[in-house]
């Protein structure tokens, strides 16, 4: 028995790169955690416990997808600390698709 599936789509999209969706290499869960970072505005102040809001699967989970995805290379987090050492903030960069080993994710001068 064939099954059939319809789309019903509004105009609020994302527009996301197939391979995202096609790598066998990355669980659904950081699939789409990394869908529902790309589609984010810019200006979003990212941040573990605000993306936790966003979902359902708790501070683990997101963790976890994380950490999935920066060893997936599709996300580089950096810590920011003051003058003193102090732990200020992490800087998130997401990308649509992974970065090379060799890539340097960071503008900045070092």
């Amino acid at each position: 028995m064939n099954k059939t599936f319809k789309k019903h789509k509004n105009g609020n999209v994302t527009v996301v790169d197939n391979n995202i969706l096609k790598n066998r290499d990355m669980s659904l869960k950081a699939k789409g955690l990394l869908i529902l970072m790309l589609s984010l505005p810019d200006d979003w102040e990212y941040s573990e416990r605000g993306l936790v809001v966003l979902s359902k699967d708790g501070r683990d989970g997101v963790r976890s997808a994380l950490r999935e995805l920066e060893a997936l290379n599709y996300l580089r987090r950096k810590t920011i600390r003051d003058e003193n050492g102090q732990f200020v903030s992490n800087q998130y960069n997401i990308y649509e698709s992974p970065l090379d080993s060799g890539d340097t994710p960071w503008t900045e001068k070092p």
